[in-house]
């Protein structure tokens, strides 16, 4: 008779996982390189100071822009956060591939 195959490991959840704890983390890094981006491309002024005007399209996105820059500060809880979770991520896959 013949054995039966070993189930394939699921890779996928893993680099699912991965991805989910890396947009987590990268977030409020992500959110003021656009609002940097989006300030630069349209020469607006953009600071964590306050709100200035930014006209794109024809519609003022300075406030936006202000609440996207400034929401990079939560990256002092989603760095770490995230660092914690992808060594807790590394370790279950370690052991979960070597059983």
């Amino acid at each position: 008779m013949m054995e039966p195959r070993p189930a394939r490991f699921p890779w996928w959840v893993y680099w699912l996982l991965l991805a989910v704890i890396l947009l987590f983390a990268l977030a409020p890094v992500l959110s003021v390189l656009v609002a940097g981006l989006l300030a630069e491309a349209n020469g607006c002024v953009l600071n964590e100071g306050n709100t200035h005007p930014c006209l794109i399209g024809g519609t003022d996105w300075g406030g936006t822009l202000y609440v996207l820059f400034v929401l990079g500060w939560f990256a002092l809880a989603t760095l770490p956060l995230g660092g914690g979770a992808l060594i807790v991520w590394l370790v279950v896959l370690i052991i979960h591939r070597i059983a």
